[in-house]
């Protein structure tokens, strides 16, 4: 695989778990040791996937290209010195694409909810991405979520002080960036996987 390889066809299953095991740690912690999933979730055209490719290659790609219902990524990274393959789950932020994506919340361990700071429907559609990635098993109390501010660089109608409150009103992180440009991608991005495996290696 590359870097980040994507898949933008709509994936067949969820790759395969690891077996249970009856003693020591839970399945989840063994998975996460070696594994992390996480999703990225937010209104169409307001930059997830150009996040994970500024990540995961250090480029942009200018032209919109919509997302078809699930992108699959994969990214090597090593954490406390521990190999860890990161699974991106890039959600379409379309709503003819409702019924694929849900079927990927599922035992997600952390989250990118990405807004728009130049377009307030996509702020406030982000109560509605929470609810639904709740409804669909990935409930924002059992992992760490970060609202991702993007296209900072660009001119904004949703404030700073807006974003941070909403995210501190909700227990959500919160960092501003752009993936045009890469101010704070890969610190955001760091911060959420080493928050991440903290979480689930304990």
């Amino acid at each position: 695989l590359k870097d980040c390889e994507m898949d933008r066809k709509k994936p067949a299953a969820v790759p395969p778990q690891p077996a249970a095991v009856r003693k020591g740690p839970s399945v989840r912690t063994i998975t996460a040791v070696n594994r992390i999933k996480i999703i990225s979730m937010g209104s169409g055209g307001c930059g997830k996937s150009c996040l994970i490719k500024r990540y995961c290659e250090d480029r942009f790609v200018n032209k919109y290209i919509a997302t078809i219902g699930v992108d699959y990524g994969v990214k090597p990274i090593q954490l406390e010195g521990n190999d860890v393959r990161v699974n991106f789950w890039d959600f379409s932020g379309h709503s003819e694409f409702f019924e694929i994506r849900n079927e990927f919340y599922k035992d997600a361990q952390g989250c990118l909810l990405v807004y728009d700071v130049g377009n307030r429907d996509s702020f406030n559609d982000c109560d509605a991405w929470l609810a639904e990635a709740a409804k669909f098993g990935a409930n924002p109390n059992d992992m760490p979520i970060t609202l991702c501010a993007n296209k900072i660089d660009k001119k904004r109608t949703v404030t700073e002080d807006e974003g941070r409150n909403f995210a501190s009103s909700r227990g959500l992180h919160y960092f501003e960036l752009s993936a045009s440009s890469g101010q704070n991608v890969n610190e955001m991005f760091d911060f959420l996987f080493s928050t991440v495996y903290k979480r689930v290696a304990t």
